[in-house]
């Protein structure tokens, strides 16, 4: 298995393999490799030299290496999410198991014949490691694509920004990532706009980000729980509203202001038994810079205060549903609550 970074440098040396195995949920830079290889490969003639399969057309994988791509050197054959590489349940489908089976020795008794005619991309969200990975990973290349750390994407998004002769220091990308999550297509949408507004030769500024970024959720939850712990109940109120009149429907705000101090909760739990914080969250890699503001933030509260919001965030949840309290004056009272 190779790293994204050196599959990245190979493609960027013009060099492509014969087999490839991709996976992983950073699905952006993996149809950046994606498009890298094809761009390498040259003319694409689809039913000629270039095939897609999918799950319906899987069995078909091995007669299409054999046909020849009359006219050209090589084939280009994208095989993507076949359920080839599936992790397997318990009632295993005996066709899939015999295609597995005879693809993988197929591929091993024939790898010059592969390695001479056809390029073969394996495109996966998740992937067990099985026999047929084992062979791909030894006469081929396998690279997992797992979403980017936190210091990963700041050296992307700097090197975009490059580009452009935009400056940005490290401290406004790493507010940027916090306010805007770690998915690499959503961030490329957002750092253009900054950009575009920074202009060439300007820079990127923090205030910027606030401004013209579409903060996720999760963040602005963050933000508001800031405040509340401060006993700021304007700024927490205006949050609140805020996000109302962006149109983030009011149940998912609920809900993701209760999972929030769910996460405080178990945080404190956490410090108290002396446990890793970012494995009782269950944070992914991506996420542990998370870590720090969940601490910080429960430094505002008391155990028995998360229990109470909670209760009273679920209690709200039922009242509403029947019809006992407006969802919106029901959370801008449990704000004022713990703002006194």
């Amino acid at each position: 298995m190779i790293k994204i970074e050196e599959l990245e440098k190979q493609l960027q040396n013009k060099k492509i393999g014969s087999i490839y195995l991709l996976y992983g949920e950073e699905q952006y830079l993996l149809e950046q490799c994606i498009k890298k290889i094809r761009g390498i490969f040259g003319e694409c003639i689809k039913g000629i030299n270039y095939i897609q399969i999918d799950e319906n057309t899987a069995s078909e994988i091995i007669s299409d290496i054999e046909t020849p791509s009359f006219g050209y050197e090589k084939k280009l054959i994208i095989a993507k999410n076949t359920g080839l590489f599936a992790k397997e349940g318990r009632k295993k489908s005996e066709e899939l198991v015999k295609l597995k089976n005879k693809l993988n020795n197929y591929i091993k008794e024939n790898i010059d014949i592969i390695n001479q005619s056809v390029v073969l991309i394996f495109v996966e969200k998740e992937i067990e490691k099985s026999e047929l990975y084992k062979t791909i990973d030894k006469l081929g290349i396998t690279c997992e694509f797992d979403y980017q750390k936190p210091m990963q994407l700041i050296a992307r998004l700097k090197t975009i920004c490059n580009q452009y002769n935009v400056k940005v220091e490290n401290y406004v990308l790493q507010y940027f990532i916090e306010a805007c999550g770690t998915n690499m297509q959503e961030l490329i949408n957002e750092i253009r706009k900054l950009i575009e507004y920074a202009g060439e030769g300007g820079t990127i500024k923090k205030e910027d980000v606030d401004i013209l970024c579409i903060k996720k959720l999760e963040s602005v939850i963050f933000d508001l729980t800031d405040n509340l712990g401060r006993k700021n109940i304007s700024k927490a109120l205006e949050v609140l509203k805020n996000l109302i009149y962006e149109k983030e429907p009011i149940q998912k705000i609920l809900i993701t202001l209760y999972n929030h101090f769910k996460k405080l909760y178990l945080t404190t739990i956490a410090i108290i038994l002396n446990k890793d914080i970012a494995e009782s969250l269950n944070l992914k890699s991506n996420q542990t810079f998370l870590v720090n503001k969940y601490k910080t933030q429960v430094g505002y509260f008391k155990g028995k205060e998360l229990r109470h919001i909670m209760q009273d965030l679920c209690d709200l949840d039922y009242k509403s549903k029947n019809g006992l309290i407006d969802l919106q004056i029901g959370l801008e009272t449990i704000l004022c609550k713990y703002c006194g």
